[in-house]
């Protein structure tokens, strides 16, 4: 006699661990895109303050920058399962809106750094690095909710 207990068929994990790793796949692509945010982000600062435009402006530009690309791979990648029935435009003014926590968060690390430690004033990506970390959480949760998440669909993760 067997059981789910004494011979459990493990080629279909449950429901909720499916879940969960779709969740992980998500947030581990969402974290490569980041990177690579990071790298534009890091890259248009360091060109912004060599053409003058100073740390605190350039750091606008060269999050606009980051942000616009991390959108464009999030929405070809990371949650590519889902399409929202906006338009690209309306759908990436979205990503910028939710994710103004997140900025809030990643802005706000990078100016305390800036302005509080010798370091990091010499050396503003170490502040970028720090702000990209602390708006992660915040903007992988929105988004995968709110902008990328499927107009009336279930909110669970995508099946990519």
């Amino acid at each position: 006699m067997t059981s789910a207990l004494t011979d459990p068929d493990l080629s279909h994990p449950p429901l909720p661990s499916r879940r969960g790793g779709r969740v992980l796949g998500e947030f581990l692509r969402f974290g490569v895109v980041g990177v690579a945010g990071f790298l534009v982000d890091a890259g248009v600062l360091t060109a912004g303050i060599a053409l003058g435009t100073g740390p605190w402006i350039g750091r606008v530009l060269s999050y606009l920058a980051a942000a616009t690309t991390t959108f464009a791979l999030n929405r070809a990648w990371t949650f590519r399962a889902t399409r929202s029935a906006d338009g690209l435009g309306r759908q990436w003014m979205l990503f910028l809106l939710v994710n103004l926590l997140g900025f809030v968060c990643n802005y706000g690390t990078y100016a305390a750094l800036v302005a509080g430690v010798p370091l990091v004033a010499a050396q503003p990506v170490i502040g970028v690095a720090a702000g990209s970390l602390a708006g992660m959480a915040a903007n992988f949760l929105m988004s995968r909710r709110f902008v990328f998440g499927a107009a009336g669909a279930d909110p669970r993760p995508s099946r990519a």
